[in-house]
C-alpha cells in the first residue's frame, strides 16, 4: 500500500507543479515608439482568461543589457535578467521584423544566457509588413541552438491590417483564435519539458 500512496502522491505533486507553470511574454524590442507593449498586453489578456499558467510580461528594456562582451559597459541588469528567465517554464516571444530578421536587442538578450533557456518551450507572435514571418524563422534557428522547443502555430500580425496608421494595435478577430491555438500547443510542451529539467 505504501507504493501506491507514494505513486498517487507523486502524481498529485506533479499536477500541482504543472498547474503553476510560469510563461514569460517577452517583448523583443527596445526601440523608442515601439508598438510591441500593446501586442504583449493583448497576448497576456487572452492568456490570462485561460487559467492554465501564470503569464508575465517581460520587457527587455527594463534590464541593462549592453552589447554582450562590449568593454566598459554597465551590464548590471544581467543578473536580474538571468533570474527572471530561469523562473519561466515557457515563453511567448513578441517579435518585430527589422530588415528581415529579429531585433538586435532580442538577439543580444538571448545571447546573454544559456542554461536558463534550455529545455523550455516557446511560441512566437510576430508582426511586420509580411506578418514578421522572416524574423520568426530566424528566431526558430536561434531557439534550436538554445534548446528551446518552438511550437508550430504562429500568430503573424500585419502592419497593414492589424495596426491602424502603423501605430495603434487593432487586431482582427481571427488573431485571438490564433493566439489560443499557439497556447494550446505551448502549455503541453512546457509541461512535458518541465519533467526533464
Amino acid at each position: 500500500m505504501g507504493f501506491l500512496n507514494k505513486l498517487f502522491a507523486s502524481k498529485k505533486e506533479e499536477e500541482k507543479t504543472m498547474a503553476e507553470l510560469n510563461i514569460g511574454i517577452i517583448i523583443g524590442s527596445t526601440r523608442e515608439g515601439r508598438v510591441s507593449p500593446q501586442v504583449a498586453q493583448w497576448v497576456k489578456e487572452i492568456a490570462d482568461q485561460r487559467g492554465d499558467a501564470n503569464y508575465t510580461v517581460i520587457d527587455i528594456a527594463d534590464y541593462k543589457l549592453p552589447l554582450l562582451g562590449e568593454p566598459g559597459q554597465d551590464a548590471s541588469g544581467a543578473q536580474a535578467w538571468s533570474e527572471i528567465i530561469a523562473k519561466q517554464d515557457g515563453f511567448v516571444f513578441i517579435v518585430q521584423e527589422y530588415n528581415h530578421s529579429i531585433t538586435g536587442a532580442l538577439k543580444n538578450a538571448l545571447d546573454y544566457l544559456r542554461e536558463e533557456w534550455n529545455n523550455k518551450a516557446a511560441g512566437i507572435v510576430s508582426y511586420g509588413s509580411v506578418g514578421g514571418a522572416r524574423a520568426a524563422e530566424h528566431l526558430r534557428g536561434i531557439m534550436g541552438e538554445l534548446l528551446i522547443a518552438d511550437v508550430r502555430v504562429h500568430p503573424a500580425l500585419s502592419l497593414f491590417t492589424d495596426f491602424e496608421n502603423g501605430t495603434d494595435f487593432k487586431p482582427k478577430e481571427v488573431q485571438i483564435d490564433s493566439v489560443n491555438q499557439m497556447l494550446d500547443q505551448l502549455i503541453p510542451w512546457s509541461k512535458a519539458l518541465y519533467t526533464i529539467r
